[in-house]
C-alpha cells in the first residue's frame, strides 16, 4: 500500500495541481490547497469571521462544467494566480491586489457567461480555514484507486482518478477497504492521520476533468452498485510529518 499520487487544488473548482511530496501539519488542512475560490454572486462570506458556505455559492464544477476547461497554476511566493484555455494563459493576476483579483474575476465572469447569478468575486482563505465542501472534516481526502477501478468495471469504460479531486491516492488497498476505516488511523510516510468520514460525491464526478464534458453518471452507478454515494474518506492530521510518492500506508492496529 503506497502513494500513488498527490494533488492539491489551489482554487476551489479549477484544476489540480500535482505534488512529489507534501509537508503535512497536526491539525492543519492538506498544504494549499482550496484556500482560493471565485464567489458566484453575493455569498455573505466574511473574511473577519469565516464560516462554512455552501458550494453553491461558489463557481464550482457541479454547476460550472466548463470550469474543467481552464488549467490553473498558483504561486505561492508571487501569489499569482494563473488561467490557461486550450493551452494558452489568459490571464494571470496577483490575488493581493485590486487590480489582479479584478483581471480575473473578469475572465472568469466573461468565461462563464449564462451561468452566474451576480458578480464573480475572488475569495481568500483566511489563516486556519478552507474552501472545503465538508469544513468540519475536510482536512485531507484520500482515495482508492482500486476502488475506482472496480467502480470502472461495473460502469465500463475507463474513469479518470481526478474526478474525484483528492489530495492523496492509494494504491495496494483492497477495493472498498476504506469504507471501514473512520475512526482508525493510518500513518504514511512521516505523517499520521485518523479517518473522520467517508466522501459523499456530487455531480462533480459527473464532469470529465480535461473537457468539461457532463459524460458519466458516477453518482447513480455508485447508488446503483453498492447502495451508497461514498467513494474515498476525509481525514485529520495528528501527527505532522512529510509525505511523499512511493510511501508507505499503514492502518494503526
Amino acid at each position: 500500500m503506497n502513494v500513488a499520487s498527490l494533488h492539491r487544488y489551489p482554487v476551489k473548482g479549477l484544476s489540480p495541481e500535482p505534488l512529489s511530496k507534501v509537508e503535512l501539519v497536526a491539525g492543519r488542512f492538506f498544504p494549499g490547497d482550496r484556500i482560493l475560490a471565485f464567489e458566484n454572486g453575493p455569498s455573505s462570506f466574511d473574511p473577519a469571521h469565516p464560516a462554512y458556505q455552501s458550494k453553491t455559492r461558489f463557481l464550482m464544477l457541479m454547476k460550472n462544467a466548463r470550469l474543467a476547461e481552464i488549467a490553473s497554476r498558483y504561486d505561492d511566493e508571487g501569489h499569482m494566480l494563473a488561467l490557461s484555455h486550450r493551452g494558452s494563459v489568459q490571464v494571470r493576476g496577483d490575488v493581493r491586489t485590486s487590480e489582479g483579483r479584478m483581471a480575473l474575476e473578469t475572465f472568469l465572469q466573461d468565461f462563464c457567461a449564462g451561468e452566474t447569478r451576480g458578480p464573480v468575486r475572488l475569495l481568500q482563505a483566511p489563516d486556519g480555514f478552507r474552501f472545503t465542501d465538508s469544513i468540519r472534516s475536510g482536512f485531507v481526502s484520500i482515495l482508492n484507486l482500486a476502488s475506482v477501478r472496480d467502480l470502472e468495471s461495473r460502469m465500463g469504460g475507463l474513469l479518470d482518478p481526478l474526478r474525484f479531486r483528492a489530495n492523496i491516492a492509494v494504491e495496494g488497498w483492497e477495493p472498498w477497504v476504506e469504507e471501514d476505516l473512520p475512526g482508525q488511523r493510518i500513518r504514511i510516510g512521516g505523517a499520521e492521520l485518523r479517518v473522520l468520514k467517508t466522501i459523499d460525491r456530487c455531480l462533480a464526478t459527473h464532469v470529465d476533468p480535461h473537457t468539461g464534458v457532463r459524460d458519466r453518471d458516477v453518482v447513480g452507478a455508485l447508488q446503483d452498485s453498492y447502495g451508497r454515494i461514498t467513494c474515498g474518506v476525509y481525514a485529520s492530521v495528528k501527527l505532522g510529518g512529510t509525505v511523499a510518492l512511493g510511501d508507505v500506508l499503514h492502518i494503526q492496529v
